[in-house]
């Protein structure tokens, strides 16, 4: 299994950015997926996290009370991409993004819990100028 995430950027405060991860060698639908970020200087900490549903669809999916109501976690099984919709972005939202999977989770758990994922992408930059 392999993680890539992509289209992190320069942008201002208050814009919009969608980044992604792909999954390749196995079916995404097998995985919870996370996201994480990890700015200059800070530990790793979690942003948001979607599950990877049962049979009839549906998933449930956290945040961080940082990003909550700004930042949407969505997936595309089809595709075998996950993406963090990130609105409103603000300076102190700049950091490394990391995408991290994990096929041992219930069908319905998120896990907010870094140590929780096995793979993890190798980051993808997002800096927010004031």
């Amino acid at each position: 299994v392999q993680l890539q995430a992509f289209e992190g950027g320069l942008v201002q405060a208050g814009d919009s950015l969608r980044i992604s991860c792909v999954l390749s060698g196995r079916a995404l639908s097998s995985y919870g997926m996370g996201w994480f970020r990890q700015a200059p200087g800070t530990e790793r900490e979690f942003v948001a996290a979607i599950s990877r549903g049962g049979s009839r669809g549906g998933h449930n999916s956290v945040y961080a009370d940082s990003v909550k109501g700004r930042f949407t976690i969505s997936r595309d099984n089809a595709k075998n991409t996950v993406y963090l919709q990130m609105n409103s972005l603000k300076p102190e939202d700049t950091a490394t993004y990391y995408c991290a999977a994990d096929s041992t989770f219930s069908t319905a758990v998120a896990s907010r819990r870094e140590y929780d994922y096995e793979y993890w992408g190798q980051g993808t930059k997002v800096t927010v100028s004031s």
